[in-house]
């Protein structure tokens, strides 16, 4: 993969680049929407686009499952099933079978698990993963890995680093020995883990980098840990990455927390709290969180953000979007998921914008000034628990 490194600010790592797939050019830093099931929830593709939205994140897991290889075949891949033109991202499927641990056992370097939809017992590995990911044609291919739980003992976390690190060279190997179906190029990311461990963390990244991918996931974080340890991992971990690959930590997050890794040198970043927020009511905005299910909301006729130019916020008001969650109306959750993943997607790209044009710094210090920051661990924790079960 080439990567271009266009600009870097000069008082943070902070930087901006690109990098070219065969279904287009992905301007860096991006925020990818996450497309579990092969869509963004409650959103369309021309909805995606219109919101600037570059890339998508697919799941390896669910995709498997359902619709299934045979499907996936017949379409010709994924981009063609659900007729998406711009690059896809798949994860391994490995997050999803370790969260899932009463459900599965490991015998050597095969997974078996039950599935969660009819308890029907499969088998992935890491050549089992390229396989899958192969068949769905996305862009970017992660290696299979295990992403530990936070808290996780010193012992522990050893043990799976060396299983993620073996499993890993196995991925590459089945990468390097197969052929992409769908007549596109694919490129395979690493993922760096060793839970909360400096010298672990270190360690990932010194075996991976020697082994050369074509991109560096940061796995393992954002699971519940303090903010502070997961800024600090992220920014030691990308202070010794190459500096001519992209860098993608995994599962950011919070508009905070994507701002402040950003700051620490991340290129790529992905999650589901937009729009999984924007189905239970919750807006974020340039003053903060919202929460349309207020009361006060029912007499109040301004635009749910007056800084934002999305259709939600130019054409509908916050005593509109309150009436149509309280009454269940589809539209009402279709319409904050609209305004969140362009919000979303704006406050990355004018985080680039401000690299570019060098007033990155005035920007990050006015954002952690002016933006209202939650002090609790609330929502990263719910982003975990739904991981385990679907979204």
């Amino acid at each position: 993969m080439t990567f271009d490194l266009l600009k870097t600010s000069d008082k943070y790592p902070a930087r901006a680049g690109r990098f070219i797939t065969d279904h287009g050019a992905v301007e860096t830093p991006v925020f990818m929407p996450v497309g579990t099931h092969g869509t963004v929830k409650a959103l369309t593709n021309d909805e995606l686009l219109n919101a600037s939205a570059q890339i998508i994140l697919g799941n390896t897991y669910h995709l498997y499952l359902r619709p299934g290889l045979d499907v996936m075949k017949e379409a010709g891949g994924l981009h063609r099933f659900m007729n998406w033109n711009n690059p896809i991202l798949t994860d391994s499927g490995g997050y999803q079978v370790f969260s899932l641990a009463h459900m599965r056992k490991i015998d050597g370097d095969i997974t078996t698990f039950r599935s969660h939809i009819d308890g029907s017992l499969h088998e992935l590995s890491p050549a089992r993963s390229v396989e899958i990911q192969r068949i769905l044609g996305s862009d970017i291919m992660m290696v299979f890995d295990e992403c530990t739980p936070y808290p996780c003992d010193y012992e522990y976390a050893r043990v799976s680093l060396n299983r993620t690190h073996r499993w890993e060279r196995l991925s590459k190997e089945a990468f390097d020995h197969s052929q992409s179906l769908w007549g596109h190029k694919q490129f395979l990311f690493a993922i760096i883990q060793g839970s909360v461990y400096e010298d672990l963390r270190m360690e990932s990244v010194k075996v991976l980098t020697d082994m050369g991918f074509d991109g560096y996931a940061i796995g393992g974080l954002a699971v519940g840990e303090p903010k502070d340890i997961m800024y600090d991992l992220t920014q030691k971990v990308c202070e010794v990455l190459p500096v001519t690959k992209p860098r993608y930590l995994m599962g950011v997050g919070k508009p905070e927390d994507i701002i402040h890794s950003i700051a620490r040198g991340v290129d790529m970043m992905d999650c589901v709290l937009p729009t999984r927020n924007a189905r239970n009511g919750t807006l974020y905005t340039h003053s903060g969180k919202m929460n349309i299910k207020k009361a006060e909301f029912k007499l109040d006729f301004n635009s749910p953000d007056p800084e934002c130019s999305c259709p939600t916020c130019k054409n509908h008001s916050r005593a509109y979007l309150h009436h149509l969650y309280r009454e269940g109306e589809i539209t009402g959750l279709r319409l904050n998921s609209i305004h969140n993943i362009t919000f979303f997607l704006n406050l990355v790209a004018d985080a680039r914008k401000a690299i570019l044009e060098e007033r990155f710094p005035a920007f990050y210090e006015d954002f952690c000034r002016s933006y209202p920051i939650e002090k609790d661990h609330s929502e990263i924790n719910a982003v975990h628990r739904e991981r385990r079960r679907k979204d």
